[in-house]
């Protein structure tokens, strides 16, 4: 019999962004983990800011002033994570760029197959807005995003996973690209908040995992008074989940301008990894 080639789902191009911050070490240690378990290659991105200059200070003295030690600092970080880099025993690489945060992962990604980056930090007046950032990386680019909590130290990518379901294309895009993650989960459950949008069914969903030698336990759970994304929390807490997968938005309304409630809700809130995926 003549050998016939198979398509398999892969992810072997790990993009996190690289930058002094209060999120960089949970998002940096997550995307070691990751490209650990996957054996794939890391590339840190070292973003010099910007956008750390407001406007009114562009070309000033104090403008350039800011810019310098933002410069400056980055130089430090960039080198303490090389030397890092090199005793964690994975292939990467370590690139740099001045500019605006988001325009620089999107340039940087486009031959990424997964780009970590925080989920909103806790304190909401913290430098730089990830909750904008892993907005605009979801939205605007087309690479999946694990978007990690700050606390975040590590994950167990051989843990348990849910699949947060509600038949959107959305969703749909994320179940696909998690599979080669969702491989090493010792167990998948696709959950449903109960809200009235299911488009397809779970079992739909439940047989085309079972097709990647995924098998997944099938969960669902009235909303009642809850929205969504406090239910989608509530279930992760319960299977002692190590991360959820997500469509960008469950509803077409653009954060309820730009995002559904729910996506919103575990941008700002989650406590475990995000992995979520916004269909073109």
């Amino acid at each position: 019999r003549a050998f016939i080639p198979t398509m398999e789902a892969v992810m072997k191009n790990i993009l996190v962004l690289a930058h002094d911050d209060c999120g960089q070490e949970a998002r940096l240690q997550v995307a070691i983990d990751i490209t650990r378990a996957i054996g794939g290659h890391l590339t840190c991105l070292d973003v010099a800011m910007t956008s750390l200059v407001g406007a009114d200070f562009t070309g000033t003295f104090a403008g350039t002033a800011i810019m310098t030690e933002e410069r400056q600092a980055e130089a430090a970080n960039r080198a303490a994570l090389k030397a890092r880099l090199g005793r964690e025993d994975i292939s990467h690489t370590m690139i740099d760029a001045v500019g605006d945060a988001a325009t620089c992962l999107r340039g940087a990604a486009k031959l990424a197959d997964l780009v970590v980056v925080n989920r909103g930090l806790d304190d909401k007046s913290a430098y730089p807005n990830m909750f904008d950032l892993a907005g605009d990386m979801i939205l605007e680019g087309r690479t999946p995003v694990f978007a990690v909590p700050e606390k975040a130290r590590s994950i167990d990518l051989q843990g348990r996973a849910v699949v947060a379901w509600d038949g959107s294309n959305h969703a749909a895009a994320a179940l696909r690209a998690a599979v080669p993650l969702l491989k090493l989960a010792r167990s998948v459950t696709l959950f449903h908040a109960e809200d009235g949008s299911l488009a397809l069914p779970l079992e739909e969903a439940a047989t085309y995992l079972s097709r990647h030698g995924i098998h997944a336990t099938i969960r669902r759970e009235k909303c009642l008074m809850d929205r969504p994304g406090s239910v989608i929390m509530a279930e992760a807490m319960i299977e002692h989940a190590a991360y959820v997968v997500m469509g960008a938005f469950s509803r077409s309304r653009f954060l309820e301008a730009a995002f559904g409630g729910a996506t919103q809700r575990m941008l700002s809130e989650s406590p475990v990894p995000i992995f979520i995926v916004h269909q073109p």
